[in-house]
């Protein structure tokens, strides 16, 4: 069966890149892959945030952040692959993957959160918490659901989808309108996950 959703497909047109760097890299430890991501996403924060001067955007400087935060996303991706394919899956190296994912998130957004500050930006400075706060809720209202019910498969706006449009943001130099997606779009998604689990939560208390 065809992927159907968009991180699906995006992991499927990447999948001979990826798996020819999980070949490249099955000598070094998922976990080491996972904090260089990690690693990297800092220093893209840190482009982001110089991005900006006193009355201006450097394009360049955010082309950079985008392009090192793209590295780091890559990396991302290749520490669960690479565990496998060594046979070493285990589930802390699961939990602190999703863990040091939260904290990949919440770098990039302090980077822009610092960008607009620098402007003086107080509006795109709250659209950045809104986008932020969003992308949290997503995550929680995702792992609280799945503590009540097996699974909450529901949601417009996954993780990867917001870390590729962070990144086509700062590329294309489009950051504030990917922004206004996110902010809207992962609040939806989290407000989709509540529905969901109350329904199937009923469901399940109508069975009883």
């Amino acid at each position: 069966m065809p992927p159907r959703t968009l991180t699906a497909k995006l992991g499927a047109l990447l999948s001979p890149i990826l798996e020819t760097l999980v070949r490249a890299l099955a000598h070094v430890s998922a976990d080491v892959l996972t904090m260089t991501g990690l690693a990297l996403t800092g220093v893209a924060s840190a482009f982001f945030a110089l991005a900006g001067g006193p009355s201006y955007v450097s394009p360049a400087t955010l082309r950079v952040g985008g392009t090192i935060a793209l590295v780091g996303a890559i990396f991302d991706m290749l520490d669960g692959r690479v565990a496998r394919l060594r046979g070493r899956e285990t589930k802390f190296g699961a939990y602190l993957d999703s863990t040091m994912d939260r904290y990949s998130d919440m770098l990039l957004y302090l980077g822009l959160l610092v960008l607009y500050a620098r402007l003086d930006r107080t509006g795109l400075m709250v659209l950045v918490w809104v986008a932020a706060f969003g992308s949290f809720m997503t995550s929680y209202a995702r792992a609280r659901a799945e503590s009540l019910i097996p699974r909450c498969p529901v949601g417009l706006m996954e993780r990867p989808e917001r870390v590729v449009l962070i990144i086509a943001g700062a590329i294309l130099n489009k950051m504030v309108a990917v922004l206004w997606i996110i902010a809207i779009l992962s609040n939806v998604t989290a407000i989709q996950r509540v529905v969901y689990t109350y329904v199937e939560l009923k469901r399940g208390w109508s069975t009883i």
